[in-house]
């Protein structure tokens, strides 16, 4: 990558500098990171080899935990290592990619969690259109453009670091690389760019929330024409679904559009939003979904029989 600065290297400060302090952060996310391995991997395989989970609400949730799974992973490692480093250097060029990288999978997320809310939409307020407009073909497509979409929106991340010159110090008072921990370390002047990092994250946050909302209002709106039973199914799929999108566009929303001033929750809200609601999803819908839980229990009864007679 070309590089704009005298820098080569940075020192990530990560979340505290307390040695015993560092084991604890050690300890408590490496549970959070196996934990969202396990949790993620068991909802892929399940929905991957299930024959009852083919409808495209879990062809969405496939990808809702494909992506979790590399979010986390973008993150949580690098975390984990430096927690029980002395030397905590990142090369430029690996900073540049776990920007990238942290981007195009939070992207990706939010793109995820607007086409299940556009998939609830038309199984509620469509019933009858639902098997042709979410076909399988539409649905594959969709998720082509969200990964296309991620990606362009990932470099122009990238261009916009490019941008910046690093003349020293080189110590990023951040446990992982994202543009708004860098920007203060640039020696220039970064309102220009801090708009457009505004207008670009804050604007895909604040714009697939809006989204969201206005569609869970219609989808609310619509279920008084539908029985006590229909609403009492709907209702707990959105139920999971908007807890997901609270505790992924909260955070999202909080990091991305506002000014480049500091906050002491700064890097407890971000841990949260990476490595934090990448564990909570797989929970959330496990517990709240019965047909996930059903279909886990079945796939993995069988696997467990097999091994036993083999």
């Amino acid at each position: 990558m070309k590089q704009n600065s005298s820098v080569n290297k940075f020192i990530l400060l990560g979340l505290t500098q307390d040695p015993v302090r560092q084991k604890m952060v050690f300890a408590i996310f490496f549970i959070f990171y196996v934990g969202t391995v396990i949790g993620n991997l068991l909802i892929i395989l399940t929905i991957k080899f299930s024959r009852t989970l083919g409808s495209p609400m879990y062809f969405f949730l496939f990808y809702l935990s494909l992506v979790d799974f590399c979010f986390s992973t973008s993150i949580a490692p690098r975390l984990l290592v430096d927690s029980l480093s002395t030397q905590k250097f990142i090369s430029y060029n690996e900073c540049l990619t776990q920007v990238f990288a942290l981007h195009l999978f939070g992207a990706m997320e939010i793109f995820v969690l607007v086409l299940m809310a556009v998939d609830r939409y038309v199984a509620i307020c469509k019933p009858l259109r639902y098997p042709t407009i979410m076909r399988r073909q539409v649905c594959i497509i969709l998720i082509i453009f969200s990964w296309i979409g991620s990606f362009i929106h990932s470099i122009a991340q990238i261009i916009l670091a490019l941008e910046l010159p690093f003349c020293g110090p080189n110590e990023i008072d951040h446990y992982c690389c994202d543009l708004q921990p860098l920007l203060k370390l640039a020696c220039m002047d970064t309102y220009e760019i801090n708009l457009l990092l505004v207008s670009n994250s804050g604007a895909l946050c604040t714009i697939g929330l809006v989204f969201l909302l206005f569609s869970y209002f219609v989808i609310l709106h619509s279920l008084r024409n539908h029985s006590a039973e229909g609403r009492k199914k709907a209702l707990s799929t959105c139920t999971s679904h908007v807890t997901v999108v609270i505790l992924s566009f909260g955070p999202c929303i909080f990091i991305y559009t506002r000014p480049p001033i500091t906050f002491a929750a700064d890097k407890m809200v971000e841990v949260f939003y990476t490595i934090g609601t990448p564990f909570l999803n797989p929970l959330i819908y496990t517990l709240r979904n019965a047909e996930v839980k059903n279909a886990m229990r079945k796939l993995w009864l069988v696997e467990v029989t097999s091994a036993s007679k083999g």
